[in-house]
């Protein structure tokens, strides 16, 4: 038992370690070319995999995920809930405006109206 344990460990270590490399920014590896790095860690599993992430890995960033420069989802950019807002907010005053325009429509037409059944 204790052995699958550590075959699971092991294989899981060189999962992370190459899909760290190919997420990682080619610019940025550090050591010998990304191509490379990924050939080590394919050809030499464990020992390719703790060289990456001790000697090639881009340093300073813990992941691929802080690399991005915008939010993933809508929900997350806090520009997009600010536009939001904003359109919610002229949209509603448009309403309100189309409804005071009717109101003074059908004031306008009963007067209108009223006027003719007077003369």
């Amino acid at each position: 038992m204790p052995r699958a344990i550590l075959v699971i460990l092991l294989v899981a270590l060189i999962i992370y370690a190459a899909i760290d490399c190919i997420m990682s920014d080619s610019a940025k590896v550090r050591g010998v070319p990304k191509p490379a790095w990924i050939a080590i860690i394919v050809l030499v599993p464990v020992i390719g995999a703790l060289l990456w992430l001790v000697l090639g890995r881009p340093s300073g960033t813990a992941s691929a995920q802080q690399t991005r420069r915008h939010p993933t989802a809508p929900d997350d950019d806090p520009n997009f809930l600010k536009n939001l807002e904003t359109r919610r907010r002229q949209q509603a005053k448009e309403a309100e405006l189309k409804a005071k325009e009717d109101e003074l429509r059908n004031r306008e037409r009963r007067l209108n109206e009223d006027g003719k059944d007077s003369k």
